[in-house]
């Protein structure tokens, strides 16, 4: 294994843990995959059955983008979730520029996917995403390949996706990037759950201001997460570094 396939299986694991340290995950269901380098479109993914604070470098699983597992870990018994190829595949297949892809089932995302808004800027965390946000209609639990084609064109040019009635999705041109971004849309919508449970008058900004808001925190002008990123790995040395395992 080349030192940027591991240093991408060291990464995702981490994600995994980051993932879990933030209360974003569904006991062992949703997925994090990351695009490996080479010639191959191959991604890595996590066992179907693991808890994401169990994920390790050593056990993420190789999948091809027909869904087939290339690379076994020796020590792991479990599949990959078929909702995870038909998702991921799909992106990884359409989306050069992703090179990671994050979905979650948070209390707080379900309830803004299920609004008919969607995400509102009514913070500036969420006007950050503005003009950048995708949204796909439910078609009932990810497991049909047709349903692959409408995702892609749904998601379009876009980084983050709303999953009506279903959650959230990031993706990102590293597994920093993807992160953050999950990271940032999961706060905006705990944010946007509180400030509507209060029933009071709300208050929007100007659209003018909102417009700016988003257009500060674009990738093209604001690289964000990679200071984070490394912070967060540094937090994850000190209390359990096994996610390196």
């Amino acid at each position: 294994m080349n030192d940027d396939a591991q240093h991408i299986r060291k990464d995702l694991a981490a994600c995994y843990r980051l993932v879990a340290h933030y209360g974003m995950t569904d006991v062992i269901y949703n997925h994090i995959t990351a695009k490996l380098p080479g010639p191959e479109p191959l991604f890595l993914i996590n066992g179907f059955g693991l808890h994401y604070d169990e994920v390790c470098a050593s056990n993420l699983y190789t999948v091809n983008l027909a869904g087939d597992i290339v690379n076994q870990p020796a020590s792991m018994t479990y599949g990959i979730s078929r909702a995870g190829y038909v998702i991921h595949g799909a992106i990884h297949a359409a989306r050069e520029d992703v090179k990671c892809i994050i979905h979650t089932h948070t209390r707080a995302g379900l309830a803004i996917s299920a609004m008919k808004e969607g995400l509102m800027p009514l913070t500036q965390t969420a006007m950050r995403f503005h003009g950048r946000i995708a949204y796909h209609d439910y078609e009932g639990p990810a497991v049909d390949a047709g349903e692959q084609r409408r995702l892609v064109a749904d998601l379009g040019p876009h980084n983050v996706m709303v999953l009506r009635n279903h959650g959230l999705l990031t993706c990102g041109s590293s597994i920093a990037e993807a992160f953050n971004l999950m990271c940032w849309l999961e706060s905006a919508c705990q944010a946007q759950v509180s400030i509507l449970s209060m029933g009071r008058e709300l208050t929007f900004p100007p659209m003018d201001v909102v417009e700016k808001t988003a257009h500060l925190y674009d990738p093209s002008v604001r690289h964000f997460g990679y200071l984070e990123w490394a912070a967060l790995l540094r937090m994850l040395d000190r209390t359990d570094p096994s996610y390196q395992d």
